[in-house]
Protein backbone atom coordinates (compact mmCIF):
# COMPACT_ATOMS: atom_id res chain seq x y z
CA UNK A 1 0.00 0.00 0.00
CA UNK A 2 1.23 4.05 -1.21
CA UNK A 3 3.21 5.31 1.86
CA UNK A 4 2.50 7.79 3.31
CA UNK A 5 -0.12 6.32 6.17
CA UNK A 6 -2.05 8.36 8.58
CA UNK A 7 -2.22 6.98 12.00
CA UNK A 8 -4.61 8.53 15.07
CA UNK A 9 -5.15 8.36 18.48
CA UNK A 10 -8.41 9.96 19.00
CA UNK A 11 -9.77 10.57 22.46
CA UNK A 12 -12.41 12.59 24.35
CA UNK A 13 -10.23 15.46 24.76
CA UNK A 14 -7.69 15.49 21.84
CA UNK A 15 -7.03 13.85 18.60
CA UNK A 16 -3.18 12.64 18.06
CA UNK A 17 -2.30 12.31 14.11
CA UNK A 18 1.11 10.91 12.80
CA UNK A 19 2.52 9.77 9.47
CA UNK A 20 4.26 6.98 8.82
CA UNK A 21 6.32 7.35 6.00
CA UNK A 22 7.88 3.67 5.21
CA UNK A 23 7.13 0.62 6.55
CA UNK A 24 8.87 -0.09 9.93
CA UNK A 25 9.05 3.72 10.42
CA UNK A 26 8.34 5.46 13.30
CA UNK A 27 4.89 8.33 13.52
CA UNK A 28 6.38 12.00 12.26
CA UNK A 29 4.85 15.24 11.56
CA UNK A 30 3.11 13.95 15.07
CA UNK A 31 0.45 17.02 16.00
CA UNK A 32 -2.48 17.18 18.83
CA UNK A 33 -5.70 18.40 17.55
CA UNK A 34 -8.08 19.56 20.06
CA UNK A 35 -11.43 17.89 19.63
CA UNK A 36 -13.63 20.53 20.63
CA UNK A 37 -12.46 22.71 17.79
CA UNK A 38 -13.51 20.83 14.71
CA UNK A 39 -17.01 19.17 13.96
CA UNK A 40 -15.74 15.59 13.66
CA UNK A 41 -13.08 13.22 12.88
CA UNK A 42 -13.12 13.83 8.77
CA UNK A 43 -12.90 17.59 9.80
CA UNK A 44 -9.96 16.99 12.34
CA UNK A 45 -8.05 14.77 9.88
CA UNK A 46 -8.45 17.29 7.11
CA UNK A 47 -7.17 19.96 9.15
CA UNK A 48 -4.21 17.61 10.16
CA UNK A 49 -3.18 16.58 6.57
CA UNK A 50 -3.95 20.27 5.29
CA UNK A 51 -2.07 22.46 8.43
CA UNK A 52 0.63 19.57 9.79
CA UNK A 53 1.10 16.70 6.89
CA UNK A 54 1.73 19.27 3.67
CA UNK A 55 -1.49 18.45 1.96
CA UNK A 56 -0.52 14.62 1.37
CA UNK A 57 -3.16 12.03 0.45
CA UNK A 58 -2.83 8.56 2.47
CA UNK A 59 -2.62 5.66 1.18
CA UNK A 60 -3.78 3.68 4.25
CA UNK A 61 -4.72 4.66 8.05
CA UNK A 62 -5.27 2.81 11.29
CA UNK A 63 -7.44 5.43 13.64
CA UNK A 64 -7.48 4.18 17.29
CA UNK A 65 -10.77 5.50 18.64
CA UNK A 66 -11.52 5.85 22.47
CA UNK A 67 -14.83 4.39 22.70
CA UNK A 68 -16.52 1.24 20.53
CA UNK A 69 -16.28 0.30 17.47
CA UNK A 70 -18.07 -1.86 15.14
CA UNK A 71 -17.12 -2.84 11.55
CA UNK A 72 -16.09 0.67 9.69
CA UNK A 73 -18.23 2.61 12.34
CA UNK A 74 -17.37 4.20 15.94
CA UNK A 75 -18.36 6.22 18.56
CA UNK A 76 -16.04 8.03 21.02
CA UNK A 77 -17.43 7.40 24.59
CA UNK A 78 -16.39 10.91 25.91
CA UNK A 79 -16.95 13.20 23.23
CA UNK A 80 -19.48 13.74 20.22
CA UNK A 81 -17.86 12.31 17.42
CA UNK A 82 -18.86 8.91 15.59
CA UNK A 83 -19.88 8.02 11.99
CA UNK A 84 -18.22 5.56 9.50
CA UNK A 85 -13.90 5.78 8.50
CA UNK A 86 -15.70 5.55 5.14
CA UNK A 87 -16.28 9.27 5.48
CA UNK A 88 -12.30 10.28 5.78
CA UNK A 89 -11.80 9.40 2.00
CA UNK A 90 -9.11 7.12 2.34
CA UNK A 91 -8.62 4.04 0.30
CA UNK A 92 -7.74 1.83 3.47
CA UNK A 93 -8.72 2.13 6.90
CA UNK A 94 -8.09 0.33 9.95
CA UNK A 95 -10.34 0.96 12.88
CA UNK A 96 -9.29 0.15 16.52
CA UNK A 97 -9.80 0.66 20.22
CA UNK A 98 -7.34 3.24 21.41
CA UNK A 99 -6.24 0.92 24.29
CA UNK A 100 -6.40 -1.83 21.38
CA UNK A 101 -3.28 0.70 19.56
CA UNK A 102 -1.94 0.94 23.31
CA UNK A 103 -1.88 -3.06 23.67
CA UNK A 104 -0.13 -3.51 20.00
CA UNK A 105 2.42 -0.92 20.76
CA UNK A 106 3.76 -3.27 23.98
CA UNK A 107 6.25 -5.24 21.91
CA UNK A 108 8.05 -2.29 20.57
CA UNK A 109 8.19 0.07 23.71
CA UNK A 110 11.67 -0.22 25.28
CA UNK A 111 14.11 1.51 27.31
CA UNK A 112 12.85 5.09 28.52
CA UNK A 113 9.86 4.10 27.26
CA UNK A 114 8.67 2.44 30.29
CA UNK A 115 9.48 2.66 33.99
CA UNK A 116 8.60 0.07 36.77
CA UNK A 117 5.64 0.18 39.39
CA UNK A 118 6.92 -2.92 41.08
CA UNK A 119 7.35 -6.80 40.74
CA UNK A 120 9.72 -8.47 37.99
CA UNK A 121 11.00 -7.93 35.06
CA UNK A 122 8.13 -8.36 32.18
CA UNK A 123 7.89 -11.47 30.56
CA UNK A 124 6.39 -13.07 27.53
CA UNK A 125 2.53 -14.01 28.49
CA UNK A 126 -0.77 -12.57 28.04
CA UNK A 127 -0.63 -8.96 28.98
CA UNK A 128 -2.67 -6.18 29.89
CA UNK A 129 -2.76 -2.37 29.83
CA UNK A 130 -5.05 0.44 31.05
CA UNK A 131 -5.23 3.84 31.83
CA UNK A 132 -6.45 7.09 33.30
CA UNK A 133 -7.40 9.51 31.17
CA UNK A 134 -10.41 11.31 30.16
CA UNK A 135 -12.09 7.68 30.83
CA UNK A 136 -10.35 4.79 31.72
CA UNK A 137 -9.00 2.60 28.78
CA UNK A 138 -8.17 -1.08 29.21
CA UNK A 139 -7.11 -4.04 26.63
CA UNK A 140 -5.32 -6.99 26.51
CA UNK A 141 -2.00 -8.34 24.42
CA UNK A 142 -2.22 -12.31 23.53
CA UNK A 143 1.26 -14.06 22.17
CA UNK A 144 0.40 -15.91 18.82
CA UNK A 145 1.24 -17.80 15.69
CA UNK A 146 1.65 -14.35 13.83
CA UNK A 147 3.08 -12.38 16.69
CA UNK A 148 0.40 -10.38 19.00
CA UNK A 149 -3.33 -9.91 19.07
CA UNK A 150 -4.58 -7.06 21.02
CA UNK A 151 -7.93 -7.70 22.50
CA UNK A 152 -10.03 -4.79 23.24
CA UNK A 153 -12.52 -4.21 25.91
CA UNK A 154 -14.70 -1.62 27.63
CA UNK A 155 -13.14 -2.53 31.41
CA UNK A 156 -13.33 1.12 32.36
CA UNK A 157 -16.89 0.93 33.40
CA UNK A 158 -16.79 -1.98 35.60
CA UNK A 159 -17.65 -1.46 38.85
CA UNK A 160 -15.48 0.98 41.33
CA UNK A 161 -12.43 -0.93 42.87
CA UNK A 162 -13.24 -0.21 46.82
CA UNK A 163 -11.43 -1.98 49.26
CA UNK A 164 -11.00 0.00 52.61
CA UNK A 165 -13.57 2.16 54.41
CA UNK A 166 -12.56 5.25 53.53
CA UNK A 167 -12.80 4.14 49.78
CA UNK A 168 -16.65 3.15 50.48
CA UNK A 169 -16.90 6.79 53.05
CA UNK A 170 -16.04 8.40 49.21
CA UNK A 171 -18.33 6.20 47.30
CA UNK A 172 -21.13 6.68 49.81
CA UNK A 173 -20.55 10.69 49.85
CA UNK A 174 -20.54 10.69 45.87
CA UNK A 175 -24.04 8.55 45.72
CA UNK A 176 -25.21 11.61 48.35
CA UNK A 177 -23.90 14.24 46.27
CA UNK A 178 -25.96 12.75 42.63
CA UNK A 179 -23.64 10.75 41.24
CA UNK A 180 -26.18 6.78 41.54
CA UNK A 181 -24.23 4.46 40.08
CA UNK A 182 -20.07 5.04 40.02
CA UNK A 183 -18.09 3.43 37.68
CA UNK A 184 -14.13 2.62 37.91
CA UNK A 185 -13.63 5.70 35.20
CA UNK A 186 -16.11 7.53 36.85
CA UNK A 187 -13.43 7.81 39.76
CA UNK A 188 -10.12 6.25 37.79
CA UNK A 189 -9.48 8.81 35.42
CA UNK A 190 -8.92 12.57 35.10
CA UNK A 191 -12.35 13.66 35.75
CA UNK A 192 -12.20 11.15 38.39
CA UNK A 193 -9.71 13.26 40.36
CA UNK A 194 -11.67 15.71 40.69
CA UNK A 195 -14.50 13.93 42.11
CA UNK A 196 -12.17 12.09 44.75
CA UNK A 197 -11.03 15.48 45.77
CA UNK A 198 -14.99 16.29 45.93
CA UNK A 199 -15.77 13.41 48.01
CA UNK A 200 -12.91 13.62 50.44
CA UNK A 201 -13.75 16.95 51.13
CA UNK A 202 -17.80 16.00 52.28
CA UNK A 203 -15.76 13.09 54.00
CA UNK A 204 -14.03 15.31 55.65
CA UNK A 205 -16.07 17.97 56.20
CA UNK A 206 -14.18 20.53 54.77
CA UNK A 207 -15.12 23.50 52.11
CA UNK A 208 -13.02 23.07 49.80
CA UNK A 209 -13.24 24.66 45.93
CA UNK A 210 -14.01 22.53 42.96
CA UNK A 211 -9.79 22.22 41.22
CA UNK A 212 -9.45 20.87 38.24
CA UNK A 213 -7.27 17.37 37.71
CA UNK A 214 -3.94 19.53 36.79
CA UNK A 215 -4.88 21.92 39.50
CA UNK A 216 -4.96 18.85 41.97
CA UNK A 217 -1.50 16.88 40.74
CA UNK A 218 0.13 20.47 41.06
CA UNK A 219 -0.91 21.37 44.63
CA UNK A 220 0.80 18.52 46.47
CA UNK A 221 1.79 20.04 49.01
CA UNK A 222 -1.92 20.70 49.91
CA UNK A 223 -3.38 18.16 52.24
CA UNK A 224 -6.52 17.13 50.68
CA UNK A 225 -5.00 17.64 47.18
CA UNK A 226 -2.31 14.45 48.49
CA UNK A 227 -4.82 12.70 50.24
CA UNK A 228 -7.03 12.66 46.84
CA UNK A 229 -3.92 11.31 44.80
CA UNK A 230 -3.18 8.44 47.76
CA UNK A 231 -6.55 7.96 47.50
CA UNK A 232 -6.42 7.15 43.48
CA UNK A 233 -3.54 5.28 43.15
CA UNK A 234 -4.52 2.80 46.01
CA UNK A 235 -7.97 2.40 43.98
CA UNK A 236 -6.05 2.07 40.82
CA UNK A 237 -4.04 -0.65 42.52
CA UNK A 238 -6.69 -3.02 43.59
CA UNK A 239 -8.63 -2.00 39.98
CA UNK A 240 -5.19 -2.88 37.89
CA UNK A 241 -5.07 -6.13 40.63
CA UNK A 242 -8.46 -7.08 39.14
CA UNK A 243 -7.74 -6.64 35.56
CA UNK A 244 -4.66 -9.02 35.96
CA UNK A 245 -6.61 -12.19 37.42
CA UNK A 246 -9.64 -11.25 34.73
CA UNK A 247 -6.89 -11.31 31.70
CA UNK A 248 -4.36 -13.76 33.42
CA UNK A 249 -1.76 -11.05 32.71
CA UNK A 250 1.23 -12.94 34.07
CA UNK A 251 3.07 -11.28 31.20
CA UNK A 252 2.86 -7.81 32.60
CA UNK A 253 0.77 -5.21 33.43
CA UNK A 254 1.20 -1.70 31.83
CA UNK A 255 -0.55 1.06 32.99
CA UNK A 256 -0.96 4.58 30.29
CA UNK A 257 -3.22 7.70 29.86
CA UNK A 258 -2.40 11.17 30.18
CA UNK A 259 -2.70 11.25 34.17
CA UNK A 260 0.35 8.81 35.84
CA UNK A 261 2.90 10.33 33.54
CA UNK A 262 2.73 13.50 35.62
CA UNK A 263 2.76 11.86 38.94
CA UNK A 264 5.38 9.20 38.48
CA UNK A 265 7.08 9.07 41.88
CA UNK A 266 3.95 9.65 43.80
CA UNK A 267 2.56 6.45 42.09
CA UNK A 268 5.48 4.75 43.07
CA UNK A 269 5.47 5.83 46.33
CA UNK A 270 2.10 5.31 47.05
CA UNK A 271 -0.16 2.23 48.24
CA UNK A 272 -0.60 0.99 44.52
CA UNK A 273 1.60 -2.17 44.27
CA UNK A 274 0.35 -3.13 47.65
CA UNK A 275 -3.57 -3.13 46.46
CA UNK A 276 -2.16 -4.67 43.52
CA UNK A 277 -1.28 -7.67 45.32
CA UNK A 278 -4.16 -7.49 47.84
CA UNK A 279 -5.79 -10.54 47.09
CA UNK A 280 -6.48 -13.02 49.81
CA UNK A 281 -6.34 -16.65 47.85
CA UNK A 282 -4.31 -15.50 45.00
CA UNK A 283 -1.34 -12.68 46.42
CA UNK A 284 1.49 -15.39 45.45
CA UNK A 285 0.02 -15.02 41.26
CA UNK A 286 0.04 -11.58 41.33
CA UNK A 287 3.15 -10.46 42.93
CA UNK A 288 4.72 -12.48 40.40
CA UNK A 289 3.73 -9.87 37.84
CA UNK A 290 5.60 -7.44 36.42
CA UNK A 291 3.67 -3.88 37.06
CA UNK A 292 5.33 -0.86 34.38
CA UNK A 293 4.37 2.58 33.43
CA UNK A 294 3.88 4.02 30.14
CA UNK A 295 6.20 7.06 30.28
CA UNK A 296 6.61 7.32 25.59
CA UNK A 297 5.25 10.24 24.39
CA UNK A 298 2.93 8.84 21.75
CA UNK A 299 2.63 5.25 22.41
CA UNK A 300 -0.43 4.36 20.62
CA UNK A 301 0.44 5.90 17.33
CA UNK A 302 3.33 3.19 17.77
CA UNK A 303 0.57 0.77 18.31
CA UNK A 304 -1.30 1.99 14.96
CA UNK A 305 1.72 2.01 12.89
CA UNK A 306 2.31 -1.80 14.19
CA UNK A 307 -1.14 -3.20 13.65
CA UNK A 308 -1.93 -1.42 9.69
CA UNK A 309 1.72 -3.24 9.24
CA UNK A 310 0.57 -6.32 10.25
CA UNK A 311 -2.82 -5.82 8.43
CA UNK A 312 -1.47 -4.90 5.13
CA UNK A 313 0.64 -8.22 5.18
CA UNK A 314 -2.16 -10.37 5.87
CA UNK A 315 -5.61 -9.61 5.32
CA UNK A 316 -6.27 -6.09 4.31
CA UNK A 317 -10.29 -4.98 4.29
CA UNK A 318 -11.29 -1.94 2.17
CA UNK A 319 -13.21 0.59 3.09
CA UNK A 320 -13.59 3.41 0.68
Amino acid sequence: MTTPWLVADVGGTNARFGLITEAGGQPEAVAVLTGKDHAGLPEAVAAYLAEHAGGVRPGAACIAIAGPIDGDRYRLTNAGWSGSVRDLGIPHVELLNDFEALAASLPHLTGGDLVSLGGPEPSHGVKAVLGPGTGMGVAGLVPAAEGWVPVPGEGGHVTVPVLDERDHEIVRALHADGLRHVVAEHLLSGPGLARIHRGLALVNGVDAPPLTPADIVARLDDSLCAETVEVFCGMLGSFAGNVALTLGARGGVYLGGGVLPRIVDRVRASDFRRRFEASPALGDYLSAIATTLIVAPQPALTGAAAWLRQRLTTSPMEYA
